[in-house]
């Protein structure tokens, strides 16, 4: 994991926005239509030559390729193993219970015909044994198109990061048709994805674990559970994303945590201390977890009440990315402060996103234009804040 002893260096959570003919291309993959590979392929490579150069351009330092080969961020496995098929039955969000006239016009923002959307309520459901692909053909191909937007560029990056589902993640949103448990279901999940997490590693990439799972799906998947059940849940998931990562160097993985990246109440968030000392059994080098949106700028004083282990860095969410409001860099400097008060540690903080920009491809929070404002604001927020840590 790239830390600096001299500077705070700046990230982001993974996905950035599509333009409308790519999107076009991976709606129509992810509902099994005929899509010309050359023409996808050309889509994406085009696409992630912009998301790099625009990133540089705003100061990031360790970058991605921004889920540009991808329709979700969560449902993409399904076009990589075999075992997928028909349709999963998603959970409703309790926000849309409490607060009913939200509900409406959330619903209306979307109303559109399921089949030109991605597939976020309806994704595929495990309906056969799982295998990955031997040739890893879909991975091979999203790193073949970053590692050639990454050449063309006079700037580099101090680090690169690719994103993966965890286990627990697929389990949530693609769910189980075919195996006798659901546990049974998570350690498939976890044999199959760990030749995906390895590949990445592989290509020189540290690899980002994205586990709404283990906060998010309290109130989606666990809605209706007990806490006790949920938590131990959290543990069982743990266990299997390290049974996947067991042949990954814990360095090279960070794991990002959120509790979702619609623009609503959140008014049914987990609490962050109950999910701490589970989160810290993860084999990775590093934690990226929302501290910007309203919900949760008071967790900083959870990390400080229980900082993570010294072979941990943080990546606190220092910029909300559910909001249009751009962020004052003294707010940037404010927030990454209170991240390195609670860990003890200037070295160990990377300041970062709460979450993604476009987690599905028609489901982008923020107009591009703004992303990259964030984005702007976060490098000037982190360079205030190494002038004061370091002086």
């Amino acid at each position: 994991m790239r830390c600096s002893d001299s500077r705070i260096l700046t990230t982001h959570a993974g996905s950035l926005a599509r333009n409308p003919e790519l999107s076009a291309l991976l709606i129509r993959q992810d509902h099994g239509k005929p899509v010309d590979p050359l023409e996808l392929d050309a889509a994406i490579r085009a696409r992630t030559r912009h998301v790099v150069a625009r990133q540089l351009e705003s100061g990031i330092d360790i970058g991605g390729d921004g889920e540009q080969a991808r329709a979700g961020y969560s449902t993409y496995p399904a076009q990589r193993m075999s075992g997928f098929g028909g349709s999963s039955s998603r959970n409703d969000l309790l926000d849309f219970e409490r607060f009913p006239l939200y509900a409406e016009a959330y619903h209306e923002a979307f109303r559109t015909n399921p089949k030109e959307r991605t597939r976020i309520v309806n994704a595929p459901q495990a309906i056969a044994e799982l295998s990955y692909d031997p040739d890893c053909a879909g991975v091979r191909a999203e790193c073949d198109a970053f590692d050639d937007a990454l050449a063309r560029q006079e700037t580099r990056f101090a680090e690169t990061f690719v994103t993966a589902a965890s286990p627990g993640c697929v389990l949530t949103i693609m769910h189980n048709a075919h195996y006798a448990s659901d546990r049974e279901y998570l350690f498939a999940l976890a044999r199959e994805l760990k030749t995906e997490y390895e590949f990445i590693v592989s290509r020189g990439h540290v690899l980002q674990i994205d586990a709404p799972d283990l906060a998010m799906e309290r109130y989606l998947y666990f809605r209706d559970a007990p806490d006790a059940a949920f938590l131990s849940s959290v543990e069982d998931h743990i266990e299997a994303l390290n049974m996947a990562l067991a042949d990954v160097p814990r360095e090279r993985v960070r794991l990002h945590v959120c509790w979702g990246t619609w623009d609503g109440p959140h008014a049914d968030d987990t609490p962050l201390a109950p999910l701490l000392p589970r989160l810290y059994k993860a084999k990775v080098g590093a934690l990226n977890i929302p501290f910007a949106n309203p919900g949760h700028q008071h967790e900083y004083e959870t990390v400080r009440r229980n900082p993570p282990p010294d072979s941990m860095v943080l990546i606190p969410g220092v910029i909300d990315n559910m909001t249009k409001h751009l962020e004052h860099p003294e707010v940037v400097a404010e927030r990454i402060q209170r991240a390195v008060d609670a860990v003890g540690e200037r070295e160990r903080v990377i300041a970062g996103v709460d979450c993604g920009f476009a987690v599905f491809t028609d489901n982008a929070m923020m107009t591009e234009d703004i992303c990259w404002a964030k984005f702007r604001a976060l490098r000037a927020g982190a360079d205030l804040a190494s002038s004061r840590l370091w002086g």
